[in-house]
């Protein structure tokens, strides 16, 4: 018998981290990218546009006059991605918290958006199969005009491509953790292709709080931004000449290995709010590798900086991204061996991982190998997928609970009906399985919402239908027995009706994933649909709470003697009888809702009785005539 793990490991066979990252060295895609970043640099305007063959590159420049130089100005400060009052990235808000990004990168994103050739672009992008791309702060901003084009693909007025890529070369990181948890849960992480090399700090930098860097690092880091600019710039004259001493590289090299770990390790205190989003293409002498989870890259973005030796130095790496693209499809044409202590993989995965790890630049002896390889090997099951996983597991198990809560609704829907068979239960068997299969029921969906509340689930997961449809499922079955629980205690005595007071934090939660759920599909639908007999199930899962409080509205207009408070009440009453009825007529209701001993049928009588003695006992209240309807 296997065991779970095993179960895992056979069910992914092969560890395609590196595979995927050979298959884009194999394609012209980085070769041609890199060729308009060249372009964009050396030209004087923020971006440049070239057709090849059936796409459209769009580079961005990182050598323009408001590019940084330095570490200070404030570009490299956090900014809500909203500053300025425009909603151009509107669908990335909806957290509660605000998404941050570079100031500086933002300003020149702005700048840019504003000017004519950016509304030239976009009718020249319309349709197309687009590619984004920037080297350095370039690729911040082709990051930003990318997010642009995504986010007005919501609106259906609105020009965007056929299809969009985002391809950056030594980008430093753009965006919060609030941005890149947007990101995943919009699905676009796919569309970001982050190319590192392996020794290049300037992708690194921003793990750093820039306001905490000494200033003798500080002073360093500007040298190199200078000489990266003027090489960038002026690619045609000599690289300058860089004057880092030895000691100066290792303490920029240590400042921002430390940073970068308390990064990877998920720490809170005095770190930089910058994280990583997208794909990352971790490129060394020996291969690369793509990792498509923030956290795995920006531990893998720790360990091979901190590992493995550079052929070239860190300082010159920023600007040899032309070297590394033309070199990489050789190495990778060359690498048909494993170094390995053992004589053979343990499997198909193992194998992969261990490709995987030669091709990251980190060797076997190597002080990090042993992370990096566990790093590796959970990339392809990293814990929110995992758990996704099991959670499906855990939701068939509690199927059979869901079954028999709906046979036990199935034999109360002639008489009394399901809502008041439960509220009215006696200390029968039947009565109390129903009741523990409802607990458990709640118990695995309060699980669900922790585990999203961890971060243990993909940001994502309320927008599968799956789970949605699921969710709503349980929410119309079981609310109304938690309902009928709620007035059965009297709790509504001490802590006042369900709806305000009583109502799980599960259901509103599920009533939000149902609305925000994808609405053009089912409106269409509905609008050439209409019930031919009573729904399965109310479709509204709070029908019984507004039932109990038309009751109570009943019984507090008997007794009520003030005007003004007794005209409320039947305005209320007639509200919900108005309410009641469109659900009825359209049949969005089950049968056990007309059960002639239901709660409602009951209320409907209750009603007609309330409105005969009140046009009675005032027949001379034109007011409350008018509010009963003139009975």
């Amino acid at each position: 018998m296997r065991t779970h793990g095993l179960k895992v490991e056979e069910h992914s066979m092969f560890e395609t981290s590196h595979v995927l990252a050979a298959l884009l060295a194999s394609s012209p895609l980085l070769t041609q990218a890199w060729g308009h970043c060249l372009h964009a640099n050396a030209g004087s305007s923020s971006f440049v546009l070239q057709r090849c063959d059936d796409a459209v590159y769009v580079a961005f420049s990182s050598a323009s006059s408001s590019a940084p130089t330095a570490l200070g100005g404030g570009f490299f400060d956090p900014v809500p991605i909203s500053s300025g009052g425009h909603e151009l990235f509107a669908p990335l808000a909806g957290a509660g918290q605000p998404v941050l990004v570079q100031a500086g990168a933002l300003h020149l994103f702005l700048s840019s958006f504003c000017s004519p050739d950016f509304q030239m672009l976009i009718a020249e992008t319309r349709n197309k199969s687009v590619i984004f791309t920037g080297h350095s702060v370039g690729g911040s901003i082709a990051s930003l005009a990318a997010l642009y084009f995504l986010c007005s693909s919501s609106r259906p007025d609105a020009p965007s491509p056929a299809s969009l890529l985002c391809i950056t070369f030594g980008s430093p990181l753009l965006g919060d953790e609030t941005l890149s948890r947007a990101i995943l849960r919009e699905r676009w992480g796919g569309r970001f292709c982050h190319v590192v090399s392996q020794h290049d700090i300037m992708p690194r930098l921003l793990f750093c709080p820039v306001n905490a860097v000494h200033p003798r690092l500080a002073m360093s880091i500007c040298s190199l931004m200078q000489s990266w600019h003027l090489s960038m710039r002026y690619p045609q004259f000599p690289r300058p000449a860089l004057q880092l001493t030895d000691d100066q590289k290792a303490e920029l090299q240590g400042h921002i290995s430390m940073h970068i770990g308390a990064a990877a390790s998920e720490q809170t205190q005095h770190i930089s709010p910058y994280r990583p989003f997208g794909n990352y293409v971790l490129c060394s002498a020996e291969g690369a590798v793509c990792i498509d989870d923030p956290l795995v890259a920006a531990k893998m973005l720790h360990l091979t900086f901190t590992t493995g030796s550079a052929s070239i130095s860190f300082e010159e790496q920023h600007i040899s991204y032309g070297d590394l693209v033309v070199q990489l499809p050789q190495t990778l044409q060359s690498k048909r061996r494993l170094h390995l202590e053992e004589d053979a993989p343990k499997s198909n995965h193992s194998a992969g991982v261990s490709l995987a790890l030669e091709a990251s630049g980190i060797g076997i002896q190597d002080m990090g190998a042993m992370e990096a390889r566990e790093w590796l090997e959970t990339s392809m099951c990293r814990r929110p997928k995992l758990h996704c996983a099991s959670l499906a597991i855990k939701l068939a198990k509690v199927t059979p609970c869901r079954a028999q809560i709906e046979w036990y609704k199935a034999l109360c829907d002639d008489d009394t009906g399901y809502y008041d068979s439960f509220k009215l239960r006696k200390a029968s068997k039947k009565d109390a399985k129903v009741n523990m299969n409802r607990i458990r029921l709640g118990q695995f969906w309060d699980e669900l919402l922790d585990m999203i509340q961890n971060n243990k689930l993909p940001p994502d997961f309320h927008k599968r239908s799956k789970w949605v449809n699921a969710a709503q499922f349980y929410k119309l079955l079981v609310e109304p027995l938690d309902i009928a629980e709620y007035y059965r205690c009297q709790w509504h005595g001490t802590r006042r009706h369900y709806l305000t007071h009583g109502r799980e934090r599960r259901y509103e939660v599920f009533d939000r994933w149902w609305n925000d759920r994808d609405k053009e599909a089912p409106e269409k639908a509905a609008a050439h649909r209409k019930r031919s007999k009573f729904a399965g199930l109310t479709q509204d899962s709070c029908f019984w709470a507004k039932v109990e409080e038309a009751r109570d509205s009943v019984k507090n207009a008997w007794a009520e003697k003030n005007p003004t408070k007794l005209v409320k009440l039947w305005e209320n009453l007639h509200g919900f009888e108005s309410y009641a009825k469109g659900l009825i007529r359209r049949k969005e209701v089950s049968v056990d809702v007309l059960a002639p001993r239901s709660s409602y049928s009951l209320w409907v009588e209750e009603l007609k009785d309330l409105k005969s003695k009140q046009a009675c006992r005032l027949p001379s209240s034109s007011v409350l005539v008018g509010v009963t309807g003139g009975t």
